[in-house]
């Protein structure tokens, strides 16, 4: 019965974005009209729906621009999707259909780092390149032909923290107390506590630099009671509030906040959802977290007209599929990268073979349109030298103010 609902999902899910069936599997373009199939799932359904759909969109845009241009290797390119509901358990078997059944020609890794953990599993399996957009802990990344589209380099446990306290250490008050709410979600602890034996991270880098933790909460990821945590931040005051958290938890902290009459005086939200801070409206002022890219007239001016083509199409088809945040931003550019990196290499062997694509990603890396030239080093668990950045909510909106040299406006410190 499990089996029979699992196919009958897939089938029901799967998306076709040119009307033909199914790739050649010649391993390159061998005068094959066929078109050339990528194979991947989102979660469209399920808990990590919303996120599921921004890349569901992105990927969909630029199929549409690499088929107008002339597709790959003289053929068009069809993107087979499949829907795996937020369920890590049924990434495995979906992944094996898309190889073993479907035969599709390439594939790209799923949203959320426990799949594309299931994913990489059957792609090192079968010898195929997986180009990834979100996982983040590269220890955790060890097959050496994943390619991960977002980068925090490889010790992002470090760099994270280290990143924030050096914005916040410009500004002419620096915090010197600050209370650390964790989620205990395997995809935000690790910036808390480290990972594995590298114990390095937001506690212990504050004490490292002079500040006093002087809150330090773990919560379970089903937490619907905020109450107390709120409370105990309120009680012990600190100058700055990081939330290692996912999705909405930085809203409901910010909301239960508002409960007891308290406002933070800075706060910092590691994987939030972007447009529902944005809908606290003054509440959520000030609001810092990082970003891969964030549509700022300064930052498009400099990339060209081709990131505000992109960046403009994505906000209309995000608009008109009624997604709650329209904004090109860190989830559509890991995927428009995972995609440049999966076409580039194509483009650069002349073909669909694997073991080519991998080697020719590892010895030449790959241009992309938001993160600039990639390089790949299976020492480092193929992340490279990271272009991320620090944003901040000002004035009803995202913009990067750090560092310095890419800020769209400067930092500011959030009035108490």
């Amino acid at each position: 019965m499990r089996r029979r609902s699992l196919v009958a999902a897939a089938v029901a899910t799967a998306l076709v974005v040119t009307g033909c069936n199914r790739g050649s599997g010649d391993g390159g373009s061998g005068g094959s009209s066929a078109p050339i199939v990528v194979g991947s799932t989102l979660s469209l359904t399920g808990a990590f729906a919303a996120t599921g759909q921004i890349h569901k969109i992105a990927g969909e845009e630029f199929v549409e621009r690499l088929n107008a241009a002339g597709g790959l290797l003289g053929r068009k390119v069809e993107w087979k999707v499949l829907d795996d509901q937020s369920d890590q358990a049924k990434v495995s078997q979906l992944y094996e259909r898309l190889i073993s059944q479907d035969k599709v020609d390439l594939i790209l890794g799923p949203y959320a780092t426990p799949n594309i953990l299931s994913a990489m599993a059957v792609a090192q399996r079968h010898g195929y390149i997986l180009p990834q957009h979100s996982a983040v802990l590269a220890p955790q990344l060890t097959y050496e032909c994943q390619f991960p589209a977002w980068s925090i380099g490889p010790t992002p446990n470090s760099f994270i923290p280290n990143q924030l306290f050096d914005a916040l250490a410009s500004l002419p008050t620096p915090p010197k107390t600050v209370a650390v709410l964790t989620s205990q979600s395997g995809s935000a602890a690790f910036v808390s506590d480290g990972f594995g034996s590298d114990k390095a991270g937001a506690l212990s880098i504050a004490k490292e630099r002079g500040i006093t933790v002087v809150a330090d909460v773990h919560y379970p990821p089903t937490t619907t009671d905020w109450a107390p945590i709120a409370t105990q931040v309120r009680d012990a005051n600190p100058d700055l509030v990081i939330n290692n958290g996912l999705g909405v938890d930085a809203v409901n902290i910010l909301q239960a906040m508002k409960q007891l009459n308290y406002r933070p005086k800075q706060m910092f939200g590691l994987f939030p959802a972007p447009g529902p801070l944005l809908a606290l409206g003054d509440l959520s002022d000030g609001m810092l977290s990082v970003s891969m890219f964030e549509p700022n007239k300064p930052i498009l001016d400099k990339l060209g007209a081709q990131a505000t083509e992109i960046t403009t199409r994505f906000t209309e088809k995000a608009k008109a599929a009624n997604l709650p945040y329209t904004v090109f931003e860190t989830q559509a550019t890991a995927s428009w990268n995972a995609w440049e990196i999966l076409t580039g290499a194509v483009k650069a062997t002349g073909g669909t073979d694997q073991q080519k694509l991998c080697d020719s990603l590892h010895a030449n890396g790959v241009d992309t349109t938001f993160s600039g030239h990639l390089t790949f080093d299976p020492k480092s668990f193929n992340f490279w030298p990271t272009t991320q950045t620090l944003k901040q909510i000002q004035k009803g909106d995202w913009v990067v103010v750090w560092p310095a040299d890419k800020a769209a406006a400067p930092l500011a410190a959030r009035r108490p």
